[in-house]
């Protein structure tokens, strides 16, 4: 089987709540998502999707996707979408870095795996090791009052893990979990997610102010040393994501300690193919993950379910519905939340068809 062409759709999905902040106010109100559609000789075209969180979060924009798209797109044509090892080793041959745009490529490939063998994407990662996947519920920041007053809708929802987007003012953050702790119940799990925004000085001040709350701090400072010195001072339950952006830091975390949770962003580490390769790791090494992707429609939520449910129950901190949050469908058999929960489909690859009427035009064809 070889890739003979490479559709590039673009679509924008707006938020139902209308925006979406986090530290360093930073927000975005309407997300630009990235379409893949890789076609082949023998019939079958694979989909993926990649979403930056606009461009002040990771080393990554909506731009970017595409533009590198269209520098690697030309270099793949010929090659055998499902060697999916040696087609990641020439996708870095071929663009150094940039793993983010390679993302839609590669788990657009393991789509058109899936459906030449018959089975759906969750069971070539590992197999069913769970029915349904547990969902947190990011909750923007705004004042505290506003952020607890949430939690009884999303609660109702079926959510029972809450991530609180902190990483502001010190003194109101903690605020911010102090009154939105209050409104947890037994079996809630609060997070509160600093994406970086705060200084050594001001995690500090923060955990030792709520250290007496039952609350997980994760990322509070911008790079990895930073959140080690923190993760030190602090008995708190400890999460790093941002920093994770390979088997190399991930490693090194494992080594020193740094977390007892990561979050794995399938399209920040490039796709499925070293997605599947930190997952396994922490599942050796003891370490639970938040798996999911650093936004995106339909597709990356189809994405999310199936590396998830191939993910044993208790390595499975929690799972991100985005499509839950969007106004605009762009696939048809995409997971949909229930009661807090989700699954991934048991249709042959990722179990989605893209809605063409919604991407319209592709944007670039190779």
């Amino acid at each position: 089987m070889k890739i003979t062409g490479i559709r590039v759709y673009q679509v924008d999905l707006p938020l139902k709540e209308g925006r979406y902040s986090w530290s360093n106010g930073n927000f975005v109100e309407t997300f630009d998502a990235t379409v893949v559609a890789v076609e082949t000789d023998a019939g079958f075209t694979g989909y993926g999707e990649c979403c930056p969180l606009g461009s002040a979060y990771l080393p990554s924009y909506a731009l970017g996707v595409r533009s590198g798209l269209a520098e690697i797109g030309p270099k793949l044509i010929g090659l055998d979408p499902t060697d999916l090892g040696p087609l990641n080793r020439h996708m870095d041959a071929v663009l150094r870095g940039h793993p983010y745009v390679k993302s839609a490529i590669d788990v657009a490939c393991w789509d058109i795996l899936g459906k030449a063998s018959g089975m759906p994407v969750y069971k070539l990662l590992g197999g069913a090791e769970q029915d349904e996947v547990q969902l947190y519920r990011a909750i923007s920041q705004e004042s505290p009052e506003e952020m607890a007053a949430k939690i009884a809708g999303y609660r109702a929802e079926g959510y029972r893990k809450f991530q609180l987007k902190v990483g502001g003012d010190a003194d109101t953050d903690i605020e911010r979990i102090r009154t939105c702790a209050k409104e947890m119940q037994k079996g809630d799990i609060l997070v509160a997610d600093s994406n970086t925004g705060w200084s050594m000085h001001e995690a500090a001040r923060v955990v030792a102010a709520v250290r007496d709350v039952d609350v997980t701090i994760e990322q509070p400072c911008p790079t990895y040393e930073e959140c080690l010195v923190t993760r030190r001072r602090t008995a708190l339950p400890f999460v790093l994501d941002e920093v994770i952006d390979g088997v190399g830091t991930l490693m090194r975390g494992i080594a020193e300690g740094a977390m007892d949770v990561i979050n794995l962003k399938i399209s920040k580490v490039g796709g499925f193919t070293k997605a599947r390769v930190m997952r396994d790791i922490c599942v050796a090494s003891g370490i639970p993950m938040t798996i999911e992707d650093t936004w995106g429609g339909d597709i990356v939520t189809a994405s999310i379910a199936h590396l998830a449910r191939s993910t044993p129950e208790e390595f499975v901190f929690s799972a991100t519905d985005f499509n839950s949050y969007g106004t605009v469908e762009i696939a048809s058999g995409a997971p949909k939340r229930v009661q807090g929960r989700m699954t991934a489909s048991e249709r042959p690859g990722l179990g989605i068809e893209p809605l063409f009427e919604v991407l319209g035009d592709p944007v670039l064809s190779i």
